[in-house]
């Protein structure tokens, strides 16, 4: 449950930490100076239009960090033409799913492949998780064509962490707690916590679609090459990371918060903690796909013998939280990238 709670998506925190100035001191960018009292004075009284015009551009360049030392690299998958960069991606990801069967699946199962019931149990999960990622994407869209992400952006941000944390938190837990037989509240609550997924991320659609469209195919790439491996493996092999990746998630978390509370004077910390929020983060999430396709699989052969019950629902849940914090990372990786070119 720990480490549900330490993967909850913080995309947010990078987001509203460059909010446009207004003429009121509580809404401010947190990284034109240290975090005051004013913080959580009034909200600012800057007309509703001048916000939603300055939101759009300032999100975009939200993910604008502190690289500028890799700007003169060459970036051989932003060259050559439409089928050139096709073929690039496409051995990146090959030889991607490839070194990782090589590195992390030697040893195999030794039961002669998947049983039935296991792999039904993972297909089951698998469309549940499809299923909610698909209910975050049409309700991002429509809070976003509503008018949601202008009003989420030109909030408090410390009430939109907060009250997304509760109600994502709140969701989470009753969905957990709420027996599989009892399908409409269990599914009602499901359904809850996926539209607060959305609420919190749709701002990310002010950036471009064709970065989104790419971010999420190497995001099921990486997941479904990570989760091949988890799922060929020998029993059990991998549960033993449990520990290790909540540590290294809570690092993440913790770094994650950085920008919130550091003044923009500590450019080196922020830096680094940048750096650990993107880069590690994208590593942790990795070996928690990694961990939670055993864990599922370990979960399915408790359930045959009668030890638990089934509950796909709460499994995919974990996933989910694997996709979208491996998703936001490939957000950022590809913006930066692009102003590379």
């Amino acid at each position: 449950m720990a480490s549900s709670v330490l993967r909850r998506p913080f995309a947010l925190t990078s987001a509203l930490k460059q909010l446009p100035k207004a003429t009121s001191p509580a809404a401010r960018a947190f990284h034109s100076s240290p975090v005051k009292q004013q913080l959580f004075n009034q909200r600012s009284s800057t007309p509703v239009a001048t916000t939603i015009t300055k939101s759009r551009p300032t999100f975009q360049k939200t993910f604008r960090r502190y690289d500028s030392s890799l700007q003169g690299i060459p970036n051989p998958a932003a060259s050559g033409t439409l089928g050139q960069r096709f073929l690039y991606g496409a051995a990146m990801v090959g030889g991607s799913v490839v070194a990782l069967n090589l590195v992390f699946n030697r040893e195999q199962r030794e039961d002669g492949g998947m049983p039935p019931y296991e792999r039904a149990y993972l297909n089951d999960t698998f469309l549940h998780t499809g299923l909610g990622l698909g209910i975050i994407g049409v309700a991002a869209s429509a809070l976003h064509r509503s008018g949601w992400s202008y009003r989420l952006m030109s909030a408090n941000p410390w009430v939109v962490l907060g009250g997304g944390l509760v109600v994502s938190l709140g969701t989470m837990y009753g969905t957990f707690s709420t027996h599989p037989d009892n399908y409409l509240q269990k599914y009602a609550l499901w359904a809850g916590f996926n539209v607060a997924q959305a609420a919190v991320l749709s701002p990310l659609l002010f950036l471009q679609p064709a970065l989104l469209a790419r971010a999420g195919l190497y995001t099921v790439a990486m997941m479904g090459s990570i989760a091949f491996v988890g799922a060929t493996a020998k029993q059990e092999k991998y549960l033993y990371l449990g520990g290790p990746l909540l540590a290294g998630v809570a690092l993440v978390a913790v770094s994650g918060f950085a920008p919130l509370v550091l003044p923009a004077t500590a450019a080196r910390t922020l830096m680094w903690s940048e750096r650990i929020w993107l880069y590690g983060g994208l590593a942790v999430f990795g070996g928690f796909t990694l961990y939670d396709t055993q864990k599922i699989l370990h979960h399915a052969r408790m359930a045959q013998r009668g030890l638990a019950r089934k509950d796909v629902v709460n499994e995919s849940i974990s996933l989910e939280l694997d996709f979208l914090n491996i998703f936001i990372r490939m957000v950022q990786i590809l913006g930066m990238q692009q102003r590379r070119k």
